[in-house]
């Protein structure tokens, strides 16, 4: 009977949201909150997909389109739904602007599988592996390299 309580405890949790239709996670261990959009400050000549910064409790944290960050076709902001996952990695703090939150997976790790062929070839790509999960999938998502962080900013 512990057995299965030891591997619960073992297994990352992960925060789901949506980006153009298709379910995105990331691990909740670095997950800081969820916030409306608010105001963001441009950064002339950032990376097409920096939507800009933003002040969050005496911080300037850097808001990324998710869309844009994943190749996806771009949408109207303006949406009730639309959220930032704050992101936390090695000290860095991270905004990436969602379509809309889901909700939290327990998933067992044996369930995951590899990307689909093709994008593990990239080494950018963060997406690290898939769930089945409502009829279709979830895109687990490596934090430092959706946040184009360096390796050496590993936690």
């Amino acid at each position: 009977m512990t057995a299965p309580a030891t591997h619960a405890a073992s297994a990352p949790h992960w925060l789901t949201f949506q980006l153009d239709g298709q379910a995105y996670a990331a691990p909740l261990a670095q997950v800081s909150e969820v916030i409306r959009m608010g105001e963001v400050t441009p950064v002339p000549g950032a990376a097409a997909d920096l939507l800009g910064v933003r002040h969050l409790r005496g911080r300037v944290v850097p808001v990324l389109d998710g869309r844009r960050r994943l190749g996806l076709p771009p949408c109207d902001a303006d949406s009730d739904s639309t959220r930032v996952v704050m992101l936390v990695h090695a000290g860095h703090w991270i905004g990436l602007r969602v379509d809309a939150v889901g909700e939290l997976l327990l998933p067992d790790t044996r369930a995951i599988a590899p990307p689909p062929p093709g994008r593990a070839a990239r080494t950018d790509d963060p997406v690290t592996g898939v769930l089945p999960w409502k009829g279709s999938f979830v895109a687990l998502l490596d934090v430092r390299r959706l946040c184009r962080l360096p390796e050496s900013q590993a936690a």
